[in-house]
């Protein structure tokens, strides 16, 4: 792999925009920025900016001139979602990604670290998922829309790189979770799905509780709030054109995870399973290496990261969207 790591660590007085800070991942390395010191940091809601405009972008763009951008902002959603509305995951994503890099490269934005997804790997690569890995089979069904989206936008960067010599960098995260999560009923990811399942059921004193599948695919989760720092420690000491995956290198089966989340939630009854539900890619593991041998490693167990998340949630269901 074609790999450089620098010492060059971003400027911490210099303007930093963080795209999507009200999403899951973006309001993590929000706090993360914050906490180590960062000074002058941009951010706009979707109301204030909306990224898939193009005009608008520029124009942003041009009158905070940001030196670095963490570009965190992207239209996602469970299998249900990406399944049925294909037509929004890719376009959406592809004219925030596009307006977002395009108006960074006519500013000269020197650092830009664009985040996608684990799902950009073949349904049936060879595990633990390693960086080459990418566009060597088909792609999982349910999400390639978009999938396709975030190659592009992997894309986008590796051109930049080759065309102007600026260290733009890509980053991979596995399934992510932890403060911030969408907890709907019907947009939301497995982890956050089964704890507001669980959590209802042990409050309504529920018998059973069904979950999509067999319980047999393999996950791997990581807390966003070490993605966050995963993702600083990227910009401050890695420079190279392909991907990094991002995740803790060890993965669970959904049976186990819902019985684990049962338990932290204090569910007794039984867990049920609706096997004519899709199961979704069999497992999803990410070789994650070359981050690790970039001196960094996950600190968040899985265990306290969904004690803490759990915690979140009921301080917050209120205000949670259904």
């Amino acid at each position: 792999m074609d790999v450089t790591y620098t010492n060059e660590p971003l400027d911490r007085t210099a303007r930093t925009y963080v795209a999507g800070h009200r999403g899951l991942v973006g309001s993590a390395i929000l706090r993360r920025l914050e906490a180590d010191g960062f000074t002058d940091l941009v951010t706009r809601t979707s109301s204030e900016l909306d990224l898939r405009d193009r005009d608008a972008v520029r124009r942003f763009f041009a009158e905070t001139k940001p030196r670095s951008v963490f570009l965190a902002a992207a239209k996602v959603g469970g299998i249900m979602a990406n399944d049925t509305y294909p037509v929004d995951f890719l376009s959406e994503n592809l004219r925030i990604q596009v307006n977002v890099m395009d108006a960074a490269l006519e500013q000269g934005v020197e650092r830009v670290l664009f985040l996608g997804s684990s799902c950009i790997y073949p349904k049936f690569a060879e595990q633990p998922i390693r960086e080459d890995s990418l566009m060597t089979g088909h792609l999982e069904p349910t999400n390639d829309a978009y999938a396709v989206a975030k190659i592009a936008g992997i894309m986008q960067v590796q051109s930049v790189r080759k065309q102007y010599g600026l260290p733009w960098i890509s980053a991979m995260p596995t399934n992510l979770y932890g403060p911030g999560d969408n907890f709907s009923r019907t947009g939301s990811h497995v982890l956050p799905a089964l704890i507001r399942r669980f959590d209802e059921a042990a409050r309504d004193g529920a018998s059973s509780v069904t979950n999509w599948g067999t319980g047999s695919p393999r996950r791997e989760f990581l807390h966003v709030d070490d993605m966050a720092d995963a993702c600083l420690y990227l910009m401050d000491h890695y420079d190279g054109p392909q991907q990094v995956n991002v995740g803790t290198g060890e993965d669970i089966t959904i049976k186990k995870l819902s019985e684990l989340v049962a338990r932290i939630v204090g569910y007794e009854g039984e867990l049920e399973w609706d096997t004519s539900k899709p199961d979704g890619t069999p497992r999803k593991l990410l070789d994650v290496s070359t981050l690790r041998d970039a001196g960094w490693s996950p600190k968040i167990s899985l265990e306290q990261g969904i004690t803490d998340t759990v915690a979140w949630y009921r301080e917050n269901v209120d205000d949670l969207r259904e």
